[in-house]
């Protein structure tokens, strides 16, 4: 297998790469949540509910929001309240407008039924700079923060996932605390639209078995990834589940592309 790493355009070159490939299984993409997230905000190529063939869900990346070590606000419990006295005053900084780090926390204010006031930045190191700066008064992103957290200059106050992380196992998750918020911008393995049953079946089963690798799961658990499985009816069911709540908070925060 060659790897042909192409960054850029919000993880969406290798998608791209799918619609004039061949489907005999020999040209394959990782596909982001943008897959199903990006055609509600901007035009794209292609239409995720018609041009993949959804391969294997493999992984996914943990996110959190962080104050200063130094902040009153010492839990979500603190955040939601001083929100709730002063709507619209809490700062948080993420790494760009639409991204997992935004829309994550936008739909457990929703939730929450507060209103925050968000800070877009161009990457994670811009976003810590501005809060240890005093800038912002807190941070969402992955976990870019997390030498900051052990260092103890910043506290985490929560992380979106399904379940809490190994590193950070005494910090709730949002979705524990019953905002039903769970945000771990999970990835998978996809192909040209018509890939034949048995080339998804042998391809599938072989990314399937890389994670039962020691070395895998070590380079996940190096980058605080956690195994997120799906076959490939379960990952495009998915897909087209994640493609519809989506649609409703892009909309919902005026982020839907206009027609």
């Amino acid at each position: 297998m060659i790897v042909e790493n192409k960054a850029g355009a919000s993880g969406m070159l290798g998608p791209n790469e799918l619609l004039n490939a061949k489907p005999d299984g020999y040209t394959l993409s990782q596909l982001t949540i943008g897959v199903v997230r990006l055609p509600h905000m901007q035009k794209m190529q292609f239409d995720p509910l018609k041009d993949f063939t959804y391969v294997a869900l493999l992984t996914g990346y943990t996110f959190g929001i962080v104050v200063r070590a130094d902040s009153p606000i010492k839990s979500i419990k603190d955040l939601v309240e001083y929100a709730k006295a002063n709507p619209g005053k809490f700062t948080f900084g993420s790494t760009g407008n639409g991204t997992t780090p935004h829309l994550a926390v936008e739909e457990f204010a929703m939730k929450a039924g507060i209103k925050l006031q968000h800070v877009p930045f161009k990457g994670n190191a811009d976003g810590m700079q501005a809060l240890l700066g005093g800038h912002v008064m807190s941070h969402s992103d992955a976990t870019g923060w997390g030498p900051h957290v052990d260092a103890g200059t910043c506290r985490l106050l929560a992380t979106y996932g399904s379940k809490r992380t190994k590193k950070w196992a005494n910090v709730p998750t949002l979705n524990e605390l019953g905002y039903e918020t769970v945000a771990d911008s999970p990835f998978g393995i996809g192909g040209p639209k018509g890939m034949e049953p048995a080339v998804t079946k042998r391809l599938h089963d072989a990314f399937r078995k890389t994670l039962e690798d020691p070395a895998v799961l070590a380079s996940f658990e190096k980058y605080d990834q956690s195994v997120i499985y799906l076959d490939a009816a379960g990952y495009e069911k998915y897909m087209r589940e994640q493609y519809q709540k989506e649609k409703a908070i892009i909309e919902g925060l005026g982020l839907a592309m206009k027609t």
